[in-house]
């Protein structure tokens, strides 16, 4: 069925001919095996989503994020919030045991309805959550480096002809991706650098300090920030996101204070952090329905999903 017969918003979606939608399928769960076969390989424990609670991901100050609403409601006399990430979470549960694992999380991020035309949010999508005690910046980039190379070889090899049914020339990329800092992207291409060095490279590549939320770890004394996205080549843009983690309670009051955050939005995590059993860790968010668009090599990162979740549009179904 195409975009115009189903009720597609926008005019953004082309709309998947029947046999395409199941070479996406497959695609995606041969995705899905690999990530996990790897890392239940590695010794990570596989921990269930959180969908409601009083604590989520503040996305602020980050200055990519771009939200139109946060949903808030009443359960047993409680205020909870929908998960927009499960960054606090993940710093409790890696200090309290396991301390490596990851979650397949969904996240519900009402983005603003500009946002559509980008052809890489939604406002409801999954991500593949790491979090491990005691690993640094350098661990995150092999383990996402090995799991993107893993991934996209195996597809490459065994799901050819859905690759073939999609027009997808897909290409594994070279290891270790290259690694830039934030301001000399700055220096060279202004504010819109994601974009930039997205368009200009033919693979993957990293993208540290990033000023962003009281979580991520910070120099006091450089300013710097040790923290990292990852950009895809062909303009698909960012897919990780992802740092070693603030851990001493007097820098994250400070930092949540700076912010304009009620502290009382994060009391487990500060209890933690003023008994000093709050783990330093290293973790990542992956954008799953970025990378199968990625990997389909899809217009719109909508068109992979089987219930199109396009900011400023809701459908039937």
């Amino acid at each position: 069925m195409k975009a115009s017969e189903s009720g597609y918003p926008l005019g953004l979606l082309e709309g998947l001919e029947p046999e395409e939608r199941q070479s996406v399928f497959a695609l995606q769960t041969e995705i899905f095996r690999v990530f996990v076969d790897k890392l239940l390989g590695k010794g990570f424990s596989w921990i269930l989503p959180v969908i409601l609670s009083k604590s989520t991901d503040p996305l602020w100050p980050d200055p990519g994020a771009s939200l139109e609403k946060r949903i808030e409601l009443d359960i047993y006399g409680e205020s909870v919030r929908t998960m927009q990430s499960m960054i606090v979470h993940k710093r409790v549960l890696v200090s309290l045991g396991p301390e490596k694992f990851f979650i397949l999380s969904p996240n519900i991020r009402i983005e603003k309805k500009e946002r559509a035309k980008t052809g890489r949010h939604l406002y409801e999508f999954t991500q593949l959550e790491v979090e491990i005690a005691h690993w640094k910046m350098q661990d995150i980039f092999n383990l996402f480096e090995e799991l993107i190379e893993a991934s996209v070889s195996t597809v490459r090899g065994k799901l050819e002809g859905d690759l073939k049914l999609l027009g997808r020339d897909l290409t594994v990329p070279e290891t270790p991706f290259r690694i830039y800092e934030r301001r000399r992207l700055e220096e060279r291409y202004g504010e819109d650098w994601t974009e930039a060095i997205s368009e200009e490279s033919r693979n993957p590549v990293w993208v540290t300090d990033l000023p962003r939320e009281f979580y991520d770890y910070e120099d006091e004394k450089t300013g710097a920030w040790r923290n990292y996205d990852l950009i895809l080549p062909e303009g698909y843009g960012e897919l990780i996101s992802g740092a070693e983690r603030e851990y001493e309670y007097e820098k994250i009051v400070k930092k949540l204070e700076r912010d304009g955050l009620d502290t009382r939005d994060y009391e487990p995590m500060l209890r933690l952090a003023k008994d000093g059993k709050l783990k330093p860790s290293a973790g990542a968010g992956l954008g799953i329905e970025r990378f199968l668009s990625y990997i389909c090599g899809v217009k719109h990162v909508a068109e992979i999903q089987p219930f199109p979740r396009v900011p400023g549009a809701v459908l039937d179904l």
